[in-house]
Order: structure tokens, then sequence, then C-alpha cells
């Protein structure tokens, strides 16, 4: 009979947290402690030490975010504090209790100007708030602790919360065509395959404390597309199962402005995760068919 290791996530409505708890329950072996609000507040990051203590988990997985990224370009002062010091402060429990912590991080580190898929190496350049934010977060982990991993994923999408793929399946019950941005190319990938992607990471992590196993990783689904592409795979798949679709109109970003500015070019290199922990994620197409088709099920 294995112990269950006690794997602490913050939040409780995110789609990683979510995906995490689903993931989780098929296995005797994690138990997953899911705290949000009022536990652990990451935007009043005093309280989380004691918090994260007091649980003595086995490992800090650091999931919740702020992650309305144009709003965040008007509210600076609440990115900052829930991105970058809620995660110092659990940094700072997870080497106090002497265990791993895992923070999830994103693309909007990177200006979006390089013309192939980022490496971990690469110069980041966040082009606005949430961006700056997630960047400062990564820092504070790092400077806490040598025993983390940071994981940057993006284009994050699945049967939880507010993501794309369910958005564009919502505005074809009412609309025949949709205008997509079709400049802006990345990596969709699947909380589910990033629940799983992280089980193996932080089980990685508390079995060894090879210095290997630690510091920046990129983990997305594999293959990638621009939003435009993504919509019509969403809508070819639907459309099969005899769910809504629309016709895809590809646009410029500069035909829809945000107050935040995206990065052009998303795309993140995977190859340092499979070599290192051994996980791949699956091609988007795949993953993407697998939450279609749970959302018309």
């Amino acid at each position: 009979m294995s112990m269950r290791r006690r794997y602490l996530v913050t939040g409780l409505q995110g789609q990683v947290v979510q995906s995490l708890v689903e993931r989780a329950a098929a296995r005797q072996d994690v138990e997953i402690l899911a705290v949000g609000r009022p536990q652990i507040d990451l935007a009043a990051p005093d309280g989380i030490v004691d918090a994260v203590l007091a649980l003595k988990p086995d490992i800090v997985i650091s999931a919740a975010a702020y992650t309305a990224v144009d709003q965040a370009e008007s509210d600076e002062a609440a990115a900052l504090t829930v991105n970058g010091q809620g995660p110092a402060a659990l940094a700072k429990a997870a080497a106090m209790l002497d265990i791993p912590v895992l923070q999830i991080s994103t693309d909007y580190v990177f200006d979006g100007s390089k013309p192939a898929p980022y490496l971990e190496s690469d110069p980041v350049a966040p082009l606005g708030v949430y961006g700056r934010s997630k960047l400062e977060g990564e820092r504070a982990v790092a400077a806490a602790t040598d025993n983390h991993a940071i994981l940057r994923t993006a284009w994050v999408y699945s049967p939880f919360g507010k993501n794309f793929l369910k958005t564009m399946l919502k505005l074809a019950e009412t609309r025949d065509e949709l205008n997509v941005v079709d400049d802006q190319r990345g990596n969709p990938t699947s909380a589910l395959d990033i629940a799983d992607a992280v089980l193996a990471v932080a089980s990685n992590l508390i079995a060894s404390r090879d210095a290997a196993l630690r510091g920046v990783f990129h983990m997305t689904g594999s293959g990638e597309a621009s939003w435009a592409e993504f919509a019509a795979e969403i809508f070819r798949i639907s459309a099969e199962r005899g769910g809504p679709s629309a016709k895809v109109n590809p646009i410029p970003s500069s035909a829809y402005p945000t107050p935040a500015k995206r990065p052009a070019n998303s795309r993140l290199d995977c190859g340092k995760l499979t070599a290192v922990h051994g996980v791949t994620l699956p091609s988007w197409q795949a993953s993407t068919a697998e939450v279609v088709a749970r959302m018309l099920s």
C-alpha cells in the first residue's frame, strides 16, 4: 500500500485546478488539497505561509492566478499582488517545509517577436501587465527556493471555466460566421493534459532531489495553430458530431483591438520537458476532439 501524497493546489475554480481534481481522482497515491479563499487568498499574501504550514503538504502547486489579461492593464496592483507576491509566499512556505513548489506560468513572459518556438533560455520581455506579473511570480519562486519547477503553458482550454473553445461553441449556437484572429500562433493546450503533466512532474520532484528536474520548463499541447485554425478545427469536430458550427473568417489582430497586446508568436518548444521529465503532451487536435465531445455530450 503506497502512501498517499498530499498535493496542495491553489484555487478552486480554475481550469487547471478542476482538471487536477478530476485526474487525481482515479489515482490511489495522490490526494489533491484544492485550497482557495478565504483559507489561501493570493490577494492577501500575508496569511499564506501559515496556511500552507498548517496543511503540511508534500508539494505546493501554484495554479491559481490573476488571468484577466485585458483587465490587468488597468488593475496592475492586483495582478502584481496575486501573480507576484502570492507565489512568493507559497514558495517561502515550501522552502520552510523543505518540499518542492511547482509554479504554472505563461507564454506571455515573451514578446512574441521570435520567428521560431521559444526555448526556456530565450530572453523574456513581457508586452503587458499580465505577462510582467507572471514573470515576477517566476522570479519570486526561484528566489525563494531552489526546489522548484516553473511550467510555462499557453492557450488553455478545457470543459471547465471560461475559455476559447467553450466561447466558440457558444457563439456558434446563434451565429453562422465568426471573425477570428489569424496572425497569432501558438499551441492550444488542454487543461486535462496539463493536469496529467503536472502530476508526472510533481511525482518526479517528490521522488528525487536531482537539480536537473528543477528550473523552467515549457509545457503545451503538441503541434501549433492560429486562433482561426483552432476555431475551424473546433467547428469541424463539432459539426461531425451534430453540434454547433460556424464559418471562420480569418482576420488580423489589428481588426480586433484589445487593451493588452498579445504575443504574435506564442509557440513554446517543449523538448526540455520531454528530455528531462519524460513528459510529452498529446496533439492539440486529439485533445480538442476529446473536450468538444465532452461539451456536446
